[in-house]
C-alpha cells in the first residue's frame, strides 16, 4: 500500500505561489534552530495558512516532521526567517512530489520504537525538542517531533522523557492492536542513544542525578520490571534514525534515514492523487 498525498502537496504549492520554484535536497539545514529575531513578516496569516496546511502534510510525510515542527513554534509572531525556513520546506516538497509513505505486507509483528532528544536545543528557551518513530514489523506506524514544555536539567533527563515519550505511544498502540484482536505476544524494544537513560529506565534506586524528576516519568521502569518494554542503547547514535525529528542533518545522513522511514517516490502511476 502506498500513501500520497501529492495533489495535496501540489495544491500547497500553487497557495504559496512556489509551484515552479527551484528544488531543495532536505527541509530544513543543519544549522536550524530559529529564534524569534528578525523583521516580522508582511502576511502573517498566509504564514499561518501555509504552516497549516503543512502540518496536515505530514500525515504521509515523516521526513518533513521535525521543520514543519520548528515553523509553527512561531505562528503567533512570524519573523522573515521563520518565512524562509518555510519557503525551504516547499521547496524541498517540490522536488519530491511523488513521495509518500510505502506500507508492506509484512510477517513480523514485533514493535520497535525510536527515541531521541536535542537538550536544550531551542535558543531563546532552551527547551529540548524530542522525537520517536515506531515500526510495527517494517512498517511505520507512529512518529512525532516536538518541543517540550519543560526544561531539562541535564541529556540524560531530555533523553529519558523522550523514551517516555515513546513507551506511551507504544502502550497505547500495543492496547490497539489488542482491540483489533491482533494481541503483542513479545515485548516491545524501545532504542535510545543515550546510555544514562537506559539506566535509569531499569534502576529503581534514587540518586542525585533523578531526585529532580517527575515520579510520572518513572512509570517506564515499572514497564521494564512487568516485561512490556525493553529499553537498549543504540550502538552508534550516527545510524540514529530518529535524528531526522529533533535537528537537521547533511544531504547524505538525510536521504539515508529519510529511506528508513520507508518514504519513497510512487511505484507506480495512479489513477488520482489525494
Amino acid at each position: 500500500m502506498f500513501l500520497s498525498q501529492q495533489q495535496y502537496a501540489t495544491e500547497v504549492l500553487e497557495r504559496a505561489g512556489m509551484l515552479t520554484c527551484n528544488p531543495c535536497r532536505t527541509s530544513v539545514d543543519t544549522d536550524s534552530k530559529l529564534a524569534a529575531t528578525g523583521d516580522p513578516v508582511s502576511d502573517p496569516t498566509l504564514y499561518r495558512r501555509l504552516a497549516g496546511a503543512l502540518q496536515y502534510l505530514t500525515f504521509t510525510r515523516p521526513d518533513i516532521s521535525y521543520a514543519v515542527q520548528q515553523v509553527c513554534l512561531f505562528m503567533h509572531d512570524p519573523r522573515e526567517p521563520h518565512f524562509s525556513a518555510l519557503k525551504r520546506i516547499l521547496r524541498y516538497v517540490r522536488g519530491t512530489l511523488t513521495s509518500g509513505l510505502q506500507l508492506y505486507s509484512s510477517t513480523t509483528s514485533s514493535l520497535v520504537a525510536y527515541s531521541d532528544a536535542d537538550w536544550a536545543g531551542c535558543p531563546t528557551t532552551r527547551r529540548f525538542t524530542s522525537g520517536y518513530c515506531v515500526f510495527l514489523g517494517n512498517n511505520l506506524l507512529s512518529w512525532s517531533s516536538k518541543r517540550q514544555f519543560t526544561l531539562s536539567r541535564s541529556s540524560a533527563e531530555a533523553e529519558y522523557r523522550g523514551v517516555a515519550n515513546a513507551v506511551a505511544e507504544t502502550c497505547w498502540l500495543r492496547n490497539l492492536l489488542r482491540e483489533l484482536h491482533t494481541p503483542l505476544s513479545t515485548a516491545t524494544i524501545v532504542y535510545c542513544d543515550n546510555v544514562s537513560a537506559v539506566y535509569l529506565s531499569s534502576n529503581p534506586v534514587q540518586h542525585q542525578r533523578t531526585k529532580h524528576i517527575e515520579i510520572d516519568i518513572h512509570f517506564v521502569r515499572d514497564l521494564v520490571t512487568t516485561g512490556h518494554i525493553r529499553v537498549y542503547s543504540c550502538p552508534y547514535s550516527l545510524y540514529q534514525c530518529m535524528r531526522i525529528f529533533t535537528k537537521g542533518l547533511p544531504t547524505a545522513l538525510f536521504d539515508e534515514f529519510r529511506d528508513s522511514l520507508s518514504v519513497r517516490s510512487t511505484p507506480a502511476q495512479t489513477a488520482r492523487g489525494c
